[in-house]
């Protein structure tokens, strides 16, 4: 598709999330930067969610506001892709179904990204409660991550990112289908010698339901350490190595 000049086209895969989306789409419609699509891409769910976005859609009767249905559970990772081929904007943004953005994200976010000239950029965020309600706990970022830095530290956040695809072929930005897609995203485009630019601005709410710690901690050690091992093909001296430093990080970023 022809891409249109200076829309951003934002993409959120749901899945069983009718308890949260319409506060995420109120959300996105808040924007003070006015020139986006949402693409819901409703995945092959149990629940009402598509009903709901349906519902919200009518209501609202805003044509940006686009609703993708798999039928079958396709998973995160291509859901999003589905989105990113359906996606006309120059700029690609992510955005989870439960987070939820501060009105000024995208205009702060644009401007920083042509300040820089940059291909790709994330920001600072707030970790919130069950009912969205920030927590007082901010993650900042680094002013600039390459391929390295970002082994060593998993700060970029999924509904923090923006992308040009006039800088960063849209084809490059495809997920890959394995757990912790986001993060293999980023790698892959930082190792092609891109550089990631961060925003040191609270400007996400990074939403946690309660779930069982110990076991979202093992999980995260697991997919970590895949990410090295297969798909960055690190050895292990150089995995443990980054490891030591993420996990040091993760911990830190929590207290």
């Amino acid at each position: 598709m022809k891409t249109v000049n200076e829309t951003v086209s934002i993409i959120v895969p749901v899945y069983n999330a009718e308890k949260y989306i319409v506060e995420t789409m109120e959300h996105v419609t808040a924007q003070t930067y006015r020139d986006w699509e949402l693409l819901l891409v409703v995945d092959g769910c149990g629940d009402a969610s598509a009903q709901v976005i349906r519902e919200y859609q009518e209501a609202r009767g805003d044509e940006r506001l686009r609703l993708l249905v798999s039928q079958e559970n396709i998973g995160a990772a291509r859901a999003r892709n589905k989105g990113l081929g359906e996606a006309v904007g120059r700029y690609i943004a992510y955005l989870d179904a439960d987070d939820l953005w501060r009105p000024e994200k995208l205009e702060a976010q644009l401007a920083f990204m042509k300040e820089k000239q940059a291909a790709f950029v994330f920001t600072g965020y707030e970790f919130a409660d069950e009912q969205g309600v920030g927590t007082g706990k901010v993650v900042h970022v680094p002013p600039r991550m390459e391929y390295r830095d970002a082994l060593k530290n998993t700060t970029i956040f999924t509904s923090t990112v923006l992308f040009d695809t006039q800088r960063i072929p849209r084809d490059k930005l495809e997920m890959p289908a394995v757990k912790s897609e986001d993060t293999a995203l980023w790698w892959k485009v930082l190792r092609e010698g891109c550089t990631a630019w961060g925003l040191d601005r609270n400007l996400v709410l990074y939403r946690r339901p309660r779930q069982s710690l110990s076991s979202n901690k093992l999980e995260a050690v697991r997919r970590i350490w895949n990410l090295y091992r297969k798909e960055e093909k690190l050895s292990v001296p150089y995995s443990m190595y980054n490891f030591c430093f993420w996990a040091w990080r993760a911990v830190r970023r929590r207290i």
